[in-house]
């Protein structure tokens, strides 16, 4: 019998994946697509309607589901304009420069760090910057519009209700005020704020899929759409799932694109005290809960240093030959110093690349990995993590990352998660919070080599740099 229960759509910023779960907790079948850009008057945005393909091939072809929910995840920093039951304008995509003049008008009329939350980050991270550069670009639309976040978009596409979420609104947006969870005054004073659609949950039902859809896929029409939530923090709610994290002092390091470390505070913290001009931020959970994180470009700037596919530092075959080109790198004293995003991470204004480059391929993997090691190191000290980190994603595989960060935080244990799909499991758990993650985690054994010259070198090198 079949037992597909659930549709889960994350929309990632690299890779877009529909996958099917069933009651238990366990993934039955999954369809990908790469995600592209396109570009409309110049201007980079999101593939709407690419993304618009998979979900309607794969909603098709797991029809035959007794499925009951849908819940939509997506990458934060975008937000859709909604104009008389269509997408007004494609939206923007994140990485897109804003003109120079237009940057500091924003820079001028932001709200402040202490209130938001949200630093000063490049290009259109922030999307009250998107929105600022919306209004100049077409005067009247917002006016008359209703804006809901990208992973909202989602729920709104699938059943035509628009809700706003908290977790989306809380990734560093500037229109979010974590502590009182509230818009901000930015968002209020522009009007933003009561053109976004209704707030809900991110496990609240929004919807029933539409007719029309249920009828183009095969799909039943009594299905319920949840809310959904920011993908990070589904990640971050599915590690809540382990009783070595629930309740406790710990962090949760997800890696991707991004390397997003969110911190489940033991005890209040003083958001304020944040450092935000080294890419701290607050990020609010699907409880509603401020979360004090950190984070850096981790996956693009691996990528960039290999130029090719990112499995290749963490691809199982692979492992056993980076741990054995570790002492090389040492000995050669071969690192990569920061930043190779410029403006991200905990050292936004260095200039990074190779120190004593190796010629062996898989010395340069490692010497990547222990990169990506050492500024999660310095990324952790900025949030206080301390007493538990679980490293999840798909760099949690790459076995020079993970233990050289073991090695790095001798006081912490480092755990990885003996299971996949973490966003789309945090994402099923708003069903059932009762669902627990399968195979438990697994504590991270430290590399067997001493990290701590090194680390001093990297330092010393990095200053250097700059």
């Amino acid at each position: 019998m079949k037992d597909g229960f659930a549709i889960i759509v994350d929309i990632g910023k690299t890779l877009a994946k529909v996958s099917l779960w069933s009651r238990s907790g366990k993934m039955l079948a999954r369809e990908t697509r790469p995600n592209t850009v396109i570009e409309v008057d110049g201007i980079r945005r999101l593939d709407a309607a690419g993304i618009e393909s998979l979900l309607i091939s794969a909603l098709t072809s797991f029809a035959g589901h007794p499925v009951e929910y849908i819940v939509p995840v997506a990458h934060g920093a975008g937000v859709a304009v909604l104009n008389e039951g269509v997408l007004a304008v494609p939206p923007f995509d994140y990485e897109q420069e804003l003109p120079s003049e237009l940057a500091a008008e924003y820079e001028a009329i932001r709200a402040p760090f202490a209130e938001t939350g949200s630093p000063r980050l490049p290009s259109g991270l922030n999307f009250g910057a998107q929105l600022y550069w919306l209004e100049q670009l077409h005067t009247d639309m917002l006016g008359q519009s209703t804006l809901v976040p990208w992973a909202q978009y989602w729920a709104w596409y699938l059943t035509g209700q628009a809700r706003t979420e908290a977790t989306s609104m809380g990734c560093h947006s500037d229109l979010w005020a974590p502590a009182t969870g509230t818009f901000s005054s930015l968002a209020v004073e522009r009007g933003w704020a009561e053109r976004f659609a209704p707030l809900a949950g991110a496990g609240d039902v929004v919807g029933t899929i539409k007719a029309e859809l249920a009828e183009q896929t095969g799909l039943r029409p009594d299905i319920k759409v949840l809310a959904g939530l920011h993908d990070s923090n589904a990640a971050l709610h599915a590690a809540r799932g382990f009783s070595e994290i629930a309740g406790s002092e710990a962090t949760i390091l997800s890696t991707g694109t991004w390397f997003i470390a969110m911190r489940l505070a033991g005890q209040t913290v003083d958001l304020a005290s944040l450092p935000e001009a080294r890419d701290c931020l607050v990020n609010v959970d699907a409880l509603g809960n401020p979360v004090p994180s950190a984070r850096f470009m981790g996956g693009r700037e691996i990528e960039t240093l290999i130029q090719i596919d990112t499995r290749q530092v963490d691809i199982k075959p692979d492992q056993p030959h980076l741990l054995a080109a570790v002492p090389d790198v040492l000995a050669q004293g071969a690192m990569v110093v920061p930043t190779l995003a410029p403006g991200n991470g905990p050292f936004p204004n260095d200039t990074g690349g190779w120190v004593n480059r190796p010629d062996d391929w898989y010395a340069r993997r490692a010497g990547a990995c222990l990169y990506a090691a050492m500024v999660a190191d310095a990324a952790l000290d900025l949030i206080g993590s301390r007493d538990c980190l679980l490293v999840e994603g798909r760099f949690a595989e790459a076995e020079v990352f993970v233990r050289a960060i073991a090695a790095l935080r001798p006081e912490t244990k480092v755990y990885i998660a003996n299971a996949h799909n973490d966003v789309s499991f945090g994402a099923l758990r708003l069903i059932d919070p009762g669902l627990r993650p399968k195979g438990g985690l697994i504590e991270v054994k430290p590399i067997e080599h001493n990290l701590t010259s090194y680390k001093e070198a990297w330092h010393k090198a990095r200053r250097a740099q700059t």
